[in-house]
């Protein structure tokens, strides 16, 4: 049997290659939308791939099942409640599919998505988006979250039931927005989800859908995008990305966040390749209708954010620029100097994080605004004083200030360093306190 997760670091997305060695054939669960790495697995292992299963309509990444029929006349299968417009093979609940010598019992398991199923292949549980490691998928994404929510909570208990040694392979891992708490690991078990995993030891449905209807994970940012997208005709492979003479729409510059804050391009939005989810942070400051320009150092790196811009259902890439005109500067603040800002009063510090991750502890007499927000925000910030952003480490004050700076505001982000190096300085935190039942 061959058996092999492939995870895209950018999104935290898992995908599975199975097959019959002896017979040559293989199936792809939840494919990406760019498929090589699948097309040379299968090729390494020498098998060819037969199928594409799916185990709902993703809402957070592209699905390479368009172009693995388009490309390479591949069958697709997906569940009827997925109302797909591409001719597919539906499969039901309880059905037996077969690839080679392997059988595959298919599993509806609606939460995450009505149509959601789960694959069991020879020991292996292929959980897609509803058991993950450390928690379960959030159930806000197709349906109102306590619908999804009671839901989640039936198809968890009818996984639990399975023996304890079937090894869990999500279809999600730590990074990702389609759950919360998810550990690092990439692979458990049944028994040891059991006893760790919050969502399995949850036995009371209300108390259930309210933990798991209070998710407070950001939504994806192009879930309506990616979901019509995935449901519907297939997509082919973009054409070659074209090198332009000048910048065509809005400019994304993925270069590293140094490099970008000693010169950059007027009106140029910072989301470097070197950082993590730098698909879905460019979804969540660029503007969904409007012709992208990557700015990067190479042609090879510009290639690579414009595969991570497609991954997310952001296909309207004009192309790339290597050499800009680089007047604009942005001066990143160190901690003694922010030390110095606050004594003084002389800077509005913003805090990019996400709100459960400030609840923890904050500067106090800072504001709260998530970097995927900020723009929104840049009538109230442009008020004269110099803005500091903040977050955990760096990268998404990056983000924030590039974005406040293209908006013309004050704006400068403290790149190397965060809200744990400001309290290692012996400067306290404010912490927001829940009230108690008593």
């Amino acid at each position: 049997m061959l058996f092999r997760q492939l995870v895209d670091e950018d999104l935290g997305c898992a995908s599975y290659l199975i097959g019959d060695e002896a017979a040559g054939e293989a199936v792809v669960v939840d494919p990406a939308y760019a498929i090589e790495p699948y097309l040379e697995a299968a090729e390494r292992a020498g098998v060819r791939i037969v199928r594409v299963l799916e185990t709902h309509n993703h809402a957070d990444h592209l699905s390479g099942h368009g172009r693995f029929a388009l490309e390479h006349d591949v069958v697709v299968s997906i569940h009827p409640l997925a109302e797909v417009e591409y001719p597919c093979e539906p499969f039901e609940d309880g059905d037996e599919l077969t690839v080679g010598s392997l059988s595959i019992q298919v599993l509806h398991t609606p939460g995450h998505r009505p149509e959601h199923c789960c694959f069991l292949v020879e020991g292996h549980l292929l959980t897609g988006d509803s058991l993950l490691i450390g928690d379960a998928a959030r159930p806000d994404l197709a349906v109102e979250a306590r619908e999804g929510a009671e839901d989640l909570f039936g198809s968890l208990r009818r996984l639990a039931e399975l023996p304890d040694e079937v090894e869990v392979d999500p279809g999600h891992t730590g990074g990702s927005l389609c759950g919360a708490g998810l550990s690092g690991e990439k692979v458990s078990t049944i028994g040891m989800q059991r006893l760790s995993n919050e969502a399995l030891r949850i036995g009371d449905l209300q108390e259930f859908v309210a933990h798991s209807a209070a998710l407070s994970a950001p939504r994806p940012p192009t879930v309506e995008r990616v979901v019509a997208l995935n449901r519907g005709p297939f997509l082919a492979a973009q054409p070659p990305l074209q090198a332009l003479d000048e910048p065509r729409g809005q400019l994304l510059d993925v270069r590293p966040a140094d490099a970008h804050a000693a010169g950059h391009a007027h009106g140029a939005v910072n989301v470097p390749l070197d950082g993590s989810s730098v698909g879905t942070k460019s979804a969540f400051v660029l503007d969904h209708d409007q012709p992208i320009t990557i700015h990067a150092a190479s042609e090879e790196e510009a290639a690579d954010a414009a595969r991570r811009l497609y991954a997310v259902g952001l296909l309207d890439v004009s192309g790339y620029v290597l050499e800009l005109e680089t007047p604009e500067r942005i001066e990143p603040v160190g901690m003694d100097e922010l030390e110095a800002l606050l004594a003084d009063d002389a800077a509005e510090v913003l805090d990019v994080r996400e709100k459960d991750e400030r609840d923890e502890g904050y500067i106090p007499g800072s504001r709260h605004i998530p970097y995927r927000l900020v723009r929104a925000y840049r009538d109230e910030l442009d008020n004269g004083r110099p803005v500091v952003t903040i977050c955990s480490t760096g990268a998404r004050a990056g983000v924030a200030a590039s974005v406040l700076a293209a908006e013309g505001v004050r704006a400068r982000p403290v790149l190397h360093g965060g809200i744990d190096d400001w309290q290692q300085r012996g400067h306290p935190l404010t912490a927001f306190r829940r009230c108690g039942s008593g």
